[in-house]
Protein backbone atom coordinates (compact mmCIF):
# COMPACT_ATOMS: atom_id res chain seq x y z
CA UNK A 1 0.00 0.00 0.00
CA UNK A 2 1.35 3.40 -0.95
CA UNK A 3 1.45 6.05 1.75
CA UNK A 4 2.63 8.90 -0.48
CA UNK A 5 0.97 12.20 0.39
CA UNK A 6 0.71 14.98 -2.15
CA UNK A 7 -0.70 18.25 -0.81
CA UNK A 8 -1.91 21.08 -3.04
CA UNK A 9 -2.66 24.58 -1.81
CA UNK A 10 -5.40 26.43 -3.64
CA UNK A 11 -5.01 30.13 -4.32
CA UNK A 12 -5.68 32.16 -7.38
CA UNK A 13 -6.82 29.17 -9.45
CA UNK A 14 -9.87 28.83 -7.23
CA UNK A 15 -10.56 32.56 -7.24
CA UNK A 16 -10.50 32.68 -11.03
CA UNK A 17 -12.97 29.84 -11.47
CA UNK A 18 -15.58 30.51 -8.81
CA UNK A 19 -17.60 33.15 -10.68
CA UNK A 20 -18.46 30.76 -13.50
CA UNK A 21 -19.52 27.94 -11.20
CA UNK A 22 -21.55 30.22 -8.94
CA UNK A 23 -23.41 31.55 -11.99
CA UNK A 24 -24.22 28.02 -13.14
CA UNK A 25 -25.21 26.48 -9.79
CA UNK A 26 -28.59 27.45 -8.39
CA UNK A 27 -29.83 26.69 -4.88
CA UNK A 28 -33.48 26.59 -3.87
CA UNK A 29 -34.52 26.16 -0.24
CA UNK A 30 -37.87 25.24 1.29
CA UNK A 31 -38.58 26.23 4.90
CA UNK A 32 -39.67 23.18 6.88
CA UNK A 33 -42.95 24.02 8.68
CA UNK A 34 -41.89 22.50 12.01
CA UNK A 35 -39.47 24.98 13.59
CA UNK A 36 -36.12 24.07 15.12
CA UNK A 37 -36.42 20.36 14.37
CA UNK A 38 -33.10 19.97 12.48
CA UNK A 39 -34.36 18.54 9.17
CA UNK A 40 -31.60 16.46 7.68
CA UNK A 41 -30.34 13.65 5.46
CA UNK A 42 -32.86 13.79 2.59
CA UNK A 43 -33.32 10.98 0.06
CA UNK A 44 -35.27 11.19 -3.19
CA UNK A 45 -37.83 8.43 -3.77
CA UNK A 46 -38.71 6.87 -7.11
CA UNK A 47 -41.81 9.08 -7.38
CA UNK A 48 -39.83 12.30 -6.86
CA UNK A 49 -40.84 12.93 -3.24
CA UNK A 50 -37.95 13.99 -1.01
CA UNK A 51 -37.95 12.20 2.34
CA UNK A 52 -36.05 13.44 5.40
CA UNK A 53 -35.94 13.14 9.18
CA UNK A 54 -36.45 15.73 11.90
CA UNK A 55 -33.68 14.81 14.33
CA UNK A 56 -34.96 17.12 17.06
CA UNK A 57 -38.62 16.67 16.17
CA UNK A 58 -38.94 12.86 16.12
CA UNK A 59 -40.48 12.58 12.69
CA UNK A 60 -40.08 11.31 9.15
CA UNK A 61 -41.42 13.71 6.53
CA UNK A 62 -41.62 14.32 2.81
CA UNK A 63 -41.47 17.33 0.52
CA UNK A 64 -43.02 17.38 -2.92
CA UNK A 65 -40.74 19.86 -4.73
CA UNK A 66 -43.32 20.31 -7.48
CA UNK A 67 -45.79 22.12 -5.23
CA UNK A 68 -43.90 22.62 -1.96
CA UNK A 69 -46.26 20.39 0.03
CA UNK A 70 -44.90 18.80 3.20
CA UNK A 71 -46.21 15.67 4.93
CA UNK A 72 -45.18 14.63 8.44
CA UNK A 73 -45.21 11.11 9.91
CA UNK A 74 -44.51 11.11 13.67
CA UNK A 75 -42.10 8.77 15.42
CA UNK A 76 -42.12 7.87 19.09
CA UNK A 77 -40.79 10.61 21.38
CA UNK A 78 -37.08 10.11 21.99
CA UNK A 79 -36.38 8.34 18.70
CA UNK A 80 -33.88 11.01 17.62
CA UNK A 81 -33.84 9.98 13.94
CA UNK A 82 -30.48 10.75 12.38
CA UNK A 83 -30.64 9.48 8.81
CA UNK A 84 -32.90 7.72 6.32
CA UNK A 85 -32.75 5.89 3.01
CA UNK A 86 -35.61 5.02 0.67
CA UNK A 87 -36.49 1.86 -1.25
CA UNK A 88 -38.83 2.50 -4.17
CA UNK A 89 -41.50 5.05 -3.29
CA UNK A 90 -43.03 3.62 -0.14
CA UNK A 91 -40.41 2.02 2.10
CA UNK A 92 -38.41 4.27 4.41
CA UNK A 93 -35.57 2.99 6.58
CA UNK A 94 -34.39 5.34 9.33
CA UNK A 95 -31.72 5.31 12.03
CA UNK A 96 -33.23 5.64 15.52
CA UNK A 97 -30.12 7.32 16.86
CA UNK A 98 -31.23 7.82 20.45
CA UNK A 99 -33.48 4.75 20.63
CA UNK A 100 -31.04 2.02 19.50
CA UNK A 101 -32.97 0.71 16.52
CA UNK A 102 -33.36 0.86 12.78
CA UNK A 103 -36.90 1.54 11.72
CA UNK A 104 -38.77 0.39 8.63
CA UNK A 105 -41.71 2.61 7.75
CA UNK A 106 -44.46 1.92 5.26
CA UNK A 107 -44.89 5.45 3.96
CA UNK A 108 -48.37 4.81 2.57
CA UNK A 109 -49.78 3.47 5.83
CA UNK A 110 -47.40 5.06 8.32
CA UNK A 111 -46.81 1.66 9.94
CA UNK A 112 -43.42 1.21 11.63
CA UNK A 113 -41.36 -1.89 12.38
CA UNK A 114 -38.42 -1.46 14.75
CA UNK A 115 -35.32 -3.63 14.40
CA UNK A 116 -33.38 -3.43 17.69
CA UNK A 117 -29.63 -3.57 17.97
CA UNK A 118 -28.44 -7.00 19.23
CA UNK A 119 -25.88 -5.47 21.61
CA UNK A 120 -26.79 -2.75 24.14
CA UNK A 121 -23.46 -1.05 23.44
CA UNK A 122 -24.71 -0.34 19.91
CA UNK A 123 -26.83 2.46 21.27
CA UNK A 124 -26.79 4.94 18.40
CA UNK A 125 -27.28 3.77 14.79
CA UNK A 126 -25.98 6.68 12.75
CA UNK A 127 -25.79 6.55 8.93
CA UNK A 128 -27.43 3.94 6.66
CA UNK A 129 -26.57 2.93 3.10
CA UNK A 130 -27.82 0.23 0.74
CA UNK A 131 -25.44 -2.24 -0.86
CA UNK A 132 -25.93 -3.67 -4.36
CA UNK A 133 -28.18 -6.47 -3.05
CA UNK A 134 -30.47 -4.07 -1.18
CA UNK A 135 -29.21 -4.91 2.30
CA UNK A 136 -28.25 -2.08 4.68
CA UNK A 137 -24.84 -1.26 6.11
CA UNK A 138 -24.63 1.32 8.86
CA UNK A 139 -22.37 3.02 11.35
CA UNK A 140 -22.83 3.19 15.13
CA UNK A 141 -20.86 6.26 16.14
CA UNK A 142 -20.80 6.23 19.94
CA UNK A 143 -21.04 2.44 20.20
CA UNK A 144 -18.00 2.06 17.89
CA UNK A 145 -19.48 -0.49 15.48
CA UNK A 146 -20.16 -0.96 11.81
CA UNK A 147 -23.24 -3.09 11.14
CA UNK A 148 -25.16 -4.91 8.46
CA UNK A 149 -28.93 -5.44 8.39
CA UNK A 150 -30.30 -8.21 6.20
CA UNK A 151 -33.55 -6.65 5.02
CA UNK A 152 -35.27 -9.99 4.43
CA UNK A 153 -34.44 -11.81 7.68
CA UNK A 154 -34.02 -8.62 9.75
CA UNK A 155 -30.81 -10.14 11.16
CA UNK A 156 -28.25 -7.58 12.35
CA UNK A 157 -24.53 -8.28 12.46
CA UNK A 158 -22.21 -5.88 14.29
CA UNK A 159 -18.48 -5.47 13.63
CA UNK A 160 -16.47 -3.77 16.41
CA UNK A 161 -14.02 -1.08 15.29
CA UNK A 162 -10.60 -1.84 16.82
CA UNK A 163 -9.60 1.76 17.57
CA UNK A 164 -11.24 2.94 20.81
CA UNK A 165 -13.60 5.88 20.36
CA UNK A 166 -13.10 5.77 16.60
CA UNK A 167 -16.60 7.24 16.04
CA UNK A 168 -17.40 5.53 12.71
CA UNK A 169 -19.37 8.10 10.75
CA UNK A 170 -19.85 8.26 6.97
CA UNK A 171 -20.22 4.96 5.09
CA UNK A 172 -20.42 3.88 1.42
CA UNK A 173 -19.80 0.84 -0.78
CA UNK A 174 -17.25 1.11 -3.58
CA UNK A 175 -17.87 -0.18 -7.14
CA UNK A 176 -16.66 -3.65 -6.12
CA UNK A 177 -18.96 -3.85 -3.09
CA UNK A 178 -16.29 -3.24 -0.47
CA UNK A 179 -17.65 -1.12 2.39
CA UNK A 180 -15.72 2.02 3.37
CA UNK A 181 -16.12 4.05 6.57
CA UNK A 182 -14.48 7.21 7.87
CA UNK A 183 -13.58 7.36 11.57
CA UNK A 184 -14.39 10.82 12.87
CA UNK A 185 -12.75 10.13 16.24
CA UNK A 186 -9.45 9.08 14.68
CA UNK A 187 -7.36 9.68 11.56
CA UNK A 188 -8.34 6.45 9.83
CA UNK A 189 -10.47 4.86 7.16
CA UNK A 190 -12.01 1.45 7.70
CA UNK A 191 -12.40 -1.07 4.89
CA UNK A 192 -14.79 -4.03 5.31
CA UNK A 193 -14.93 -7.19 3.21
CA UNK A 194 -18.68 -7.77 2.73
CA UNK A 195 -18.24 -11.54 2.50
CA UNK A 196 -15.95 -12.21 5.47
CA UNK A 197 -16.83 -9.08 7.53
CA UNK A 198 -13.09 -8.56 8.09
CA UNK A 199 -12.39 -4.92 8.98
CA UNK A 200 -9.07 -3.27 8.12
CA UNK A 201 -8.12 0.18 9.35
CA UNK A 202 -6.01 2.44 7.12
CA UNK A 203 -4.23 5.43 8.63
CA UNK A 204 -4.44 8.77 6.86
CA UNK A 205 -1.15 10.62 6.35
CA UNK A 206 -1.84 13.21 9.07
CA UNK A 207 -2.70 12.14 12.59
CA UNK A 208 -4.51 15.44 13.12
CA UNK A 209 -7.07 14.62 10.43
CA UNK A 210 -10.66 13.94 11.45
CA UNK A 211 -12.61 12.66 8.42
CA UNK A 212 -16.36 13.05 8.73
CA UNK A 213 -17.98 12.19 5.40
CA UNK A 214 -16.81 10.39 2.28
CA UNK A 215 -17.56 9.93 -1.40
CA UNK A 216 -16.40 7.30 -3.89
CA UNK A 217 -15.72 7.90 -7.57
CA UNK A 218 -16.07 5.34 -10.35
CA UNK A 219 -12.34 4.57 -10.38
CA UNK A 220 -12.62 3.27 -6.81
CA UNK A 221 -10.96 6.28 -5.20
CA UNK A 222 -12.18 7.02 -1.69
CA UNK A 223 -12.57 10.74 -1.00
CA UNK A 224 -12.87 12.20 2.49
CA UNK A 225 -13.50 15.60 4.03
CA UNK A 226 -11.10 16.39 6.89
CA UNK A 227 -13.28 18.41 9.23
CA UNK A 228 -10.50 19.27 11.68
CA UNK A 229 -7.81 20.71 9.43
CA UNK A 230 -9.65 21.70 6.26
CA UNK A 231 -8.56 19.28 3.55
CA UNK A 232 -10.22 17.30 0.78
CA UNK A 233 -8.41 13.97 0.53
CA UNK A 234 -8.31 11.05 -1.85
CA UNK A 235 -7.11 7.51 -1.35
CA UNK A 236 -6.64 6.11 -4.84
CA UNK A 237 -7.32 2.45 -5.58
CA UNK A 238 -3.55 1.79 -5.47
CA UNK A 239 -3.36 3.17 -1.92
CA UNK A 240 -1.74 6.53 -2.73
CA UNK A 241 -3.01 9.54 -0.82
CA UNK A 242 -3.39 13.06 -2.23
CA UNK A 243 -4.84 16.04 -0.38
CA UNK A 244 -5.96 19.51 -1.37
CA UNK A 245 -6.42 22.40 1.05
CA UNK A 246 -10.00 23.63 1.04
CA UNK A 247 -10.49 27.17 -0.33
CA UNK A 248 -11.36 28.57 3.13
CA UNK A 249 -8.36 26.90 4.72
CA UNK A 250 -7.98 25.28 8.10
CA UNK A 251 -11.19 26.77 9.49
CA UNK A 252 -13.35 25.63 6.56
CA UNK A 253 -14.85 22.63 8.45
CA UNK A 254 -15.75 20.58 5.35
CA UNK A 255 -18.66 18.32 6.23
CA UNK A 256 -21.42 17.22 3.80
CA UNK A 257 -20.07 15.85 0.54
CA UNK A 258 -21.23 14.00 -2.56
CA UNK A 259 -20.06 13.05 -6.05
CA UNK A 260 -22.05 13.78 -9.20
CA UNK A 261 -22.45 11.83 -12.46
CA UNK A 262 -19.33 13.49 -13.87
CA UNK A 263 -17.26 12.26 -10.90
CA UNK A 264 -16.90 15.80 -9.57
CA UNK A 265 -16.81 16.27 -5.81
CA UNK A 266 -19.10 18.68 -3.96
CA UNK A 267 -18.32 19.71 -0.39
CA UNK A 268 -19.96 22.13 2.03
CA UNK A 269 -17.63 24.35 4.06
CA UNK A 270 -19.51 24.66 7.35
CA UNK A 271 -16.88 26.80 9.04
CA UNK A 272 -17.96 29.63 6.76
CA UNK A 273 -20.97 31.76 7.67
CA UNK A 274 -22.96 31.43 5.51
CA UNK A 275 -22.01 27.85 4.62
CA UNK A 276 -20.56 27.46 1.12
CA UNK A 277 -20.99 24.72 -1.46
CA UNK A 278 -17.70 24.12 -3.28
CA UNK A 279 -17.01 22.00 -6.36
CA UNK A 280 -13.82 20.09 -7.15
CA UNK A 281 -12.83 18.45 -10.43
CA UNK A 282 -10.47 15.46 -9.98
CA UNK A 283 -9.58 15.60 -13.68
CA UNK A 284 -7.89 18.98 -13.24
CA UNK A 285 -7.14 18.86 -9.51
CA UNK A 286 -8.82 22.23 -9.07
CA UNK A 287 -11.66 23.69 -7.07
CA UNK A 288 -13.91 25.32 -9.61
CA UNK A 289 -16.46 27.33 -7.70
CA UNK A 290 -18.37 28.25 -4.62
CA UNK A 291 -21.89 29.36 -3.85
CA UNK A 292 -23.32 30.38 -0.51
CA UNK A 293 -26.31 28.66 1.06
CA UNK A 294 -29.04 31.35 0.94
CA UNK A 295 -30.40 30.65 4.44
CA UNK A 296 -26.87 30.52 5.84
CA UNK A 297 -27.16 26.81 6.43
CA UNK A 298 -26.01 26.85 10.04
CA UNK A 299 -24.44 23.44 9.39
CA UNK A 300 -25.10 21.27 6.36
CA UNK A 301 -24.41 17.77 7.66
CA UNK A 302 -25.20 15.36 4.85
CA UNK A 303 -25.89 15.59 1.14
CA UNK A 304 -27.05 13.25 -1.63
CA UNK A 305 -26.81 13.45 -5.40
CA UNK A 306 -29.95 12.83 -7.50
CA UNK A 307 -28.88 11.83 -11.00
CA UNK A 308 -32.22 12.27 -12.85
CA UNK A 309 -32.28 15.98 -12.00
CA UNK A 310 -28.48 16.48 -11.72
CA UNK A 311 -29.04 17.99 -8.29
CA UNK A 312 -27.81 17.80 -4.73
CA UNK A 313 -30.26 17.62 -1.82
CA UNK A 314 -29.41 18.58 1.76
CA UNK A 315 -30.94 19.69 5.06
CA UNK A 316 -29.77 22.65 7.12
CA UNK A 317 -29.66 23.66 10.75
CA UNK A 318 -31.53 26.80 9.66
CA UNK A 319 -34.60 24.54 9.24
CA UNK A 320 -34.68 24.27 5.48
CA UNK A 321 -34.36 21.61 2.82
CA UNK A 322 -32.12 22.65 -0.05
CA UNK A 323 -31.67 21.65 -3.68
CA UNK A 324 -28.60 22.67 -5.67
CA UNK A 325 -28.97 22.28 -9.43
CA UNK A 326 -25.48 21.67 -10.73
CA UNK A 327 -23.68 22.97 -13.81
CA UNK A 328 -23.19 20.63 -16.77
Amino acid sequence: MKRTLNVFLIGWLFACACTYAAAETTITEWTVPWPETRPRDPAVAADGLVWFVGQRGDYVASLDPRDGEFRKLPLDPGTGPHNLIVSGSDTIWYAGNTAAHIGRMDAAAGAIEKIPMPDPKARDPHTLVFDASGDIWFTVQGGNFVGKLDVDSRAVRLIPVPTPNARPYGILPDPNGTIWVVEFGSFKLARIDPETFALTEIALPRDGARPRRLAITRDGSVWYADYAQGFLGRRAADGEFTEWAMPSGEGSRPYAMAVDAKDRLWVVETGADPNRLVGFDPATGRFFGEITIPSGGGTVRHMVYHAPTHSLWFGTDTNTLGRARLPD
